[in-house]
């Protein structure tokens, strides 16, 4: 759904954006990920035809950017870090405008706005002045004209910025309500949005493509082995932990608070061994409660600061390098 080879996009002798490639297929929401300056919102101008690529090609439902860039504008939905509104205006009456500019036909126009109203539950405020409306009902809108025109792709700059945890969690769910029907990306700097909303994730350092992957995948970076963490009741700590040593492919087992009270461990399985399916029988088998069973990996964030300090030290060498 968006193909983005050897992308390039420089301003003078700045380099925003330094030969990144990527894909997203149809239905993914991708989180997009760096720190400030990295070059996300480069990126997502590009896509949406809002700059002109210096290299490279970027195409959008198999419309290349610079080509046929009034195609791709009629298939992408874009919500910018700053919402695209006029405070002045009624909810419906600008939504009712956005959607004309969009080439919706007249006599869909109502139909359309109170679909998208609907969707981002803000028809409690669709005849209140926008510039009155909570920071979160103004993302809401600015959600709803980026779908008003039921794009197949949605391009949402920090969708969920300055909101507060309550509105942050009504923003995320709508976002993860499109997805299927639209392919999103994500960028963000909030790494449990990302934990919770996207498939898979692109980080981006200084311009460069650090990291494509799934957010399993990443979690388990550099990893050898699997460590599982084990919730269960109706057995002693003891009984248990004897019991999962002797689980083929468990190199050992060690015991952790549980905030629960129940008997916690954490087991780590030989090198190349896959445990989880064992662990799961043995416990049922036992006539035990199995009540947590999941893979211990690292932290995103964790990754994210050292994928970034990795880069920006691998850049440092190249250029002290090429000084002496």
């Amino acid at each position: 759904m968006i193909k983005v080879e050897g992308l390039t996009k420089r301003y003078a002798r700045n380099v925003a954006v330094n030969n990144i490639s990527f894909e997203v297929g149809k239905g993914e929401i991708v989180g997009f990920l760096g720190k400030n300056g990295a070059g996300k919102t480069t990126t997502m101008r590009v896509l949406t035809c809002f700059l002109p690529p210096t290299e490279g090609k970027a195409s959008v439902a198999g419309f290349d950017v610079l080509e046929q860039p009034m195609d791709v504008k009629r298939n992408i939905g874009y919500l910018p870090e700053t919402p695209p509104l006029y405070p002045e205006m009624e909810v419906a009456d600008y939504l009712s405008f956005v959607a004309r500019l969009k080439g919706i036909a007249g006599t869909d126009i109502a139909k359309r706005v109170a679909e998208v109203c609907d969707r981002t539950a803000i028809g409690d405020v669709r005849n209140k002045i926008i510039g009155k409306l909570s920071k979160g009902y103004r993302q809401r809108v600015g959600i709803a004209q980026a779908i008003i025109h039921n794009p197949p792709v949605l391009i949402l700059d920090e969708p969920t910025s300055g909101l507060d945890p309550e509105q942050q969690l009504h923003v995320r769910q709508l976002v993860a309500s499109l997805s299927g029907d639209h392919t999103i990306i994500l960028s963000t700097h909030i790494l449990s949005e990302v934990e919770q909303s996207c498939s898979k994730v692109i980080i981006i350092n200084e311009g460069r493509i650090v990291a494509v992957d799934s957010v399993a995948a990443l979690h388990m970076r550099g990893r050898a082995t699997e460590i599982v963490a084990v919730e269960v009741t109706g057995a002693d700590s003891f009984t248990v932990k004897q019991k999962l040593e002797e689980v083929s492919g468990v190199a050992r087992v060690v015991s952790r608070d549980s905030k629960s009270g129940n008997v916690a461990f954490e087991v780590e399985g030989l090198e190349g061994s896959f445990i989880r399916p064992d662990l799961a029988r043995t416990i049922v088998h036992a006539g035990w409660h199995l009540t947590e069973l999941r893979t211990v990996g690292e932290s995103l964030e964790d990754i994210f600061l050292d994928l970034t300090r990795a880069e920006k030290t691998d850049t440092t060498k190249v250029e002290e390098g090429s000084a002496q």
